[in-house]
């Protein structure tokens, strides 16, 4: 396209919400911690490399029986409180600022397992009950560079 000549009206995406497609066999639910994968769908947080985390589901989203972007599911990237891995895994204050790593879909940990583990966000803060998450793609990306 040629530059402007004129002013124009530039699309924006409003609100919170996020959507992408799904990737195939995936049940993601609400509250699950999402991630994207190497090939730009949707899953949900899994033990595994290439992926990296973008959000909490909105609502359930069941691609179980259908093929790479059957479906569309929202998710919303901001601050949500995640289960804590425990042992030499488990998330401190000290941790504070730091890339965290995908367990499951509601857990994450300090390391990426030897090399196992995908980057779910950025440690906010921990506190009793988890470990809250920041979820910004880009952020987690450039973190990881």
């Amino acid at each position: 396209m040629a530059a402007l000549v004129k002013g124009r009206v530039t699309p924006e995406a409003l609100g919170e919400d996020r959507e992408g497609k799904v990737a195939a066999s995936q049940v993601i639910f609400t509250g699950a911690l999402v991630c994207r994968n190497a090939a730009g769908y949707l899953v949900k947080g899994v033990v595994a490399t290439g992926l990296v985390g973008v959000g909490c589901a909105v609502d359930d989203f069941d691609n179980g029986s259908g093929a790479n972007g059957a479906i569309n599911a929202k998710y919303r990237p901001g601050v949500f409180r995640f289960a804590n891995s425990g042992g030499a895994d488990e998330i401190t204050f000290a941790q504070t600022g730091d890339v965290c790593f995908v367990v499951d879909d509601q857990t994450v940990a300090k390391t990426d397992g030897s090399s196992a583990r995908s980057p779910a966000g950025i440690v906010d803060h921990v506190d009793d009950i988890g470990v809250w998450v920041r979820f910004d793609e880009a952020l987690t990306l450039a973190a990881t560079a």
